[in-house]
């Protein structure tokens, strides 16, 4: 079979197909891998297989099948990706020839855990709140309109770009279109935009930034991440916290759920206030839990739901005088039997 009848055929498979370089660097890939991801499929070329399928194991048994040119199959490899919802799958992986591999992936039956306790009170909630946000917008309007100041329509137009983007996350619920909207986020750019809210609160607190310049953009959805960060910062002013700190890291050796990744991305929302209660820590992130008497308890249960669709985790730690709520995104690995191949290769 040609290289084109090839591919022909395997674009109409439900089954995923990748084929990998000697260096296991996508050459190609179908669509139905494609969306088991959650990567567009010109974003999948040129990544490496580690990047795809970072579980511990599946590139160096990929350059063991190279090197060996004979079949290996990886049962019960957990995708981390921001689509996959803990999902499992067999990964087969078949030499074509000394420098390219087949690899195949069926997925296993979904978990009961893939289904989120949250989705009909977030449908229900994300109902009841759009035609407030209808009404804020167009208030929001009328006020850009009519104002002289610059700074007072600078603030109008913060309003109206808000209810805009909750409006936007409000109608991917209702319409069943929940899926991330993935593409390339400057987390810095999320962390300034947060500044510029938290500013516009009529008593804001004292602000300090603390960013690594070094961070890499994340792959993700700008508006979910936008909403953690936000929702973190409001819970902190709700408690009292007269400053807070915004702060970027890359941490190394990080166990994230089932996996084990060499390096994450970590966002803190650092505060001063009394503290999380005692009453609260075992069940902060649980629905309708909450510290205050008219508190919803779905901040936080929203925001960790987001964290794992990202493949990473919300985290915290308080004493009084200081809490620290940490976001954590995967940084895909970098495989060592990867870099000792392309050496080789390149030797």
């Amino acid at each position: 079979m040609s290289e084109q009848s090839f591919q022909s055929w395997a674009e109409q498979m439900a089954t995923g197909l990748a084929v990998v370089d000697g260096h296991l660097r996508v050459q190609w890939i179908n669509a139905a891998l494609a969306e088991l991801l959650g990567l567009g499929l010109r974003h999948a070329q040129g990544q490496s297989l580690a990047g795809l399928l970072p579980e511990a194991g599946v590139a160096e048994q990929a350059v063991r099948s190279l090197a060996e040119q004979r079949s290996v199959q990886c049962r019960g490899v957990a995708l981390t990706g921001i689509q996959s919802g803990g999902l499992r799958v067999d990964v087969s992986l078949q030499p074509l020839d000394a420098d390219s591999l087949l690899v195949e992936v069926h997925a296993l039956a979904e978990p009961a855990s893939a289904v989120s306790p949250l989705s009909a009170t977030l449908r229900g909630f994300a109902h009841e709140v759009k035609n407030p946000l209808a009404g804020l917008r167009g208030a929001a309007q009328l006020l850009q309109r009519r104002l002289d100041d610059a700074d007072m329509r600078a603030l109008a137009g913060l309003v109206i770009a808000e209810a805009d983007r909750l409006a936007t996350l409000a109608n991917r619920l209702l319409h069943h279109d929940g899926a991330p909207r993935l593409g390339d986020v400057n987390l810095h750019q999320l962390l300034e935009r947060l500044s510029e809210l938290i500013q516009a609160e009529p008593s804001p607190p004292r602000l300090r930034h603390d960013y690594d310049p070094s961070l890499p953009d994340v792959h993700g959805d700008a508006d979910r991440l936008q909403q953690v960060m936000l929702n973190l910062a409001r819970n902190a002013i709700e408690a009292g916290a007269k400053t807070l700190t915004l702060r970027s890291r890359v941490e190394h050796g990080v166990r994230l759920g089932d996996h084990m990744f060499r390096s994450a991305l970590r966002l803190d929302v650092i505060d001063d206030g009394p503290g999380v209660p005692a009453a609260l820590r075992d069940t902060l992130f649980e629905p309708l839990v909450s510290g205050r008497a008219d508190g919803t308890g779905l901040g936080l249960a929203l925001s960790r739901e987001i964290a794992y669709e990202h493949g990473g985790e919300l985290r915290y730690v308080s004493r009084p005088g200081e809490t620290i709520f940490s976001l954590y995104l995967p940084l895909p690995p970098r495989s060592p039997a990867l870099a000792d191949v392309a050496g080789r290769s390149d030797g």
